[in-house]
């Protein structure tokens, strides 16, 4: 079982940067570890993910450019740097851990609590 705790979020204005980090504890991640969000009234999308033990990153193209996965296996820590935020950023983003690299949202494993990000214009 993986457990998995986000922090980091919180509330910014138009074009500043923010790092979210996720805490993952319990057994190592099977293969992938990422970041899904979900805006008020709206689906849950994928934002990015990277191969644990590689590094290899995949990242939807509305983060590209702009957000930044990382992790770090001596302690068990993944990050998303996100740069130059939106208003349409704003969203409660959850960190995951998966056999599959960009799963979908409703087959995820295992899933953190969440965490909201806000951004103001």
């Amino acid at each position: 079982q993986v457990h998995l705790e986000e922090s980091g979020g919180g509330l910014v204005q138009t074009g500043e940067s923010l790092r979210l980090s996720c805490a993952i504890s319990g057994q190592i991640p099977n293969y992938a570890t990422g970041w899904f969000r979900q805006a008020p009234g709206k689906e849950r999308d994928f934002v990015a993910a990277i191969v644990w033990e590689s590094g290899s990153i995949y990242s939807e193209d509305s983060a590209k450019g702009r957000f930044t996965i990382s992790r770090d296996k001596d302690t068990n820590m993944m990050y998303l740097q996100m740069n130059s935020l939106k208003p349409e950023d704003t969203a409660v983003y959850y960190c995951y851990a998966d056999s599959i690299l960009r799963p979908r949202a409703e087959f995820v494993e295992n899933w953190g609590k969440g965490i909201l990000v806000t951004v103001s214009s």
